[in-house]
């Protein structure tokens, strides 16, 4: 079933529960002042990725990484690495999926080297590298309000240490499971050229401009829409071809939407106290791992982000049991497809491009990598606080 219409149910499910009273309308409108920006900021970001993508950005990142490598695969894995950790950390989980991955692909075909490698870095570093900064994942987005953290500087002091631990460790391991894929060289091939120079140049500073605000303590969905609606109005201009309504994300935002009421229902009768109670309290390696290691089962299970709002009163008011959980629910979800929509997405672009995945090699792989992340990530927490 499409993402929409699983949403659209969860949406329609949540009217009924608040016509019979199950979910109060006070509830409901408190989540709502909660969780529209956050939708607003992901509509805004995504419209300016996919526009950039348009304008040949991602493809000159893609060409410069290459040169970076200086012929050497293990030097183009490592500017790959620097690339999806810098595009999750700032443009999010999904740009780094999405719109990243069949760049990578299409640069590794053309330098004639095996794609998978890299195509498995861009997703692990898209979900485990997503722990840095507020705009990065949109578990951050919803911990950010409840921790009480005066903006990105704070939450990534809070999040640097579990934040390089979630790179590092998928990286070792990357390396060696690819090691002799990764040996040898390539030529690196020539910088492309932008199709429309204006609209490169607009769209390289628009997406510099919103990465500063972002990092700076601007309201995100303002700085976000904002960013996108000076990108509608160059791309209007320059290519008017691009701008098509499947531009606009319109299932992962019902889809997000249903999964909140959905969720904050559960909430409202109490299905999800008996967890709670389990896992509440304890800022010490055990309680926090066992926050943790539920969040990363719970992704697997039903996905990051709803695992990610069932939790979230295991949390408490300690900003330590946030930053935990959020390494559980965003650096763990490595074992299943449906672990996290970025996964699912990035599944959806090796498909386009013709590469066949295993996901009995990829659920065997993950059942290594989630849980040597979880842990080091745990143990950065308790470093970090």
């Amino acid at each position: 079933m499409r993402q929409a219409a699983v949403g659209a149910l969860l949406l329609v499910a949540g009217a009924v529960c608040v016509v019979v009273g199950v979910l109060p309308v006070p509830t409901l409108l408190a989540l709502a002042h909660r969780v529209v920006p956050v939708l607003a900021f992901v509509l805004g970001l995504t419209i300016v990725a996919e526009l950039a993508a348009d304008a040949g950005v991602f493809d000159r990142l893609a060409d410069l990484a290459a040169r970076v490598g200086r012929g050497r695969t293990l030097g183009l894995w490592a500017a790959v690495v620097v690339l999806a950790v810098v595009c999750t950390v700032f443009l999010s989980i999904d740009t780094t999926a999405v719109l990243l991955t069949p760049i990578v692909i299409a640069l590794a075909r053309r330098v004639q080297l095996p794609p998978m490698p890299f195509a498995l870095t861009t997703v692990w570093l898209a979900n485990t590298a997503s722990l840095l900064l507020p705009v990065s994942n949109l578990t951050n987005l919803l911990a950010v309000s409840r921790i009480g953290l005066a903006g990105p500087p704070a939450f990534a002091g809070l999040m640097a240490l579990p934040a390089l631990a979630g790179v590092l460790v998928p990286c070792v391991v990357l390396l060696v499971v690819f090691r002799h894929r990764l040996r040898g060289g390539y030529a690196p091939p020539p910088v492309r050229r932008p199709e429309d120079r204006v609209f490169f140049i607009a769209a390289s500073a628009v997406l510099a401009a919103l990465v500063v605000a972002l990092t700076a303590g601007v309201t995100v969905w303002v700085a976000a829409l904002a960013a996108a609606a000076v990108l509608v109005v160059v791309a209007a201009v320059r290519r008017p071809d691009v701008l098509r309504p499947a531009r606009v994300p319109w299932q992962p935002l019902v889809l997000a939407a249903g999964l909140f009421v959905a969720v904050e229902t559960l909430h409202a009768v109490g299905s999800t106290d008996p967890l709670v109670r389990a896992l509440h309290g304890g800022d010490g390696f055990g309680s926090l791992l066992g926050l943790a290691g539920a969040g990363a089962l719970a992704a697997n299970g039903i996905d990051n982000l709803p695992a990610y709002l069932v939790l979230e009163p295991a949390a408490g008011n300690a900003a330590v049991r946030y930053a935990a959980l959020l390494v559980g629910v965003n650096a763990g979800c490595l074992v299943t497809p449906w672990a996290s929509l970025a996964t699912l997405l990035w599944h959806a672009r090796l498909r386009a491009e013709g590469i066949a995945l295993s996901w009995g090699r990829y659920a065997a792989l993950g059942c290594v990598v989630a849980p040597l992340t979880v842990v080091a990530g745990v143990a950065a927490v308790l470093v970090a606080r």
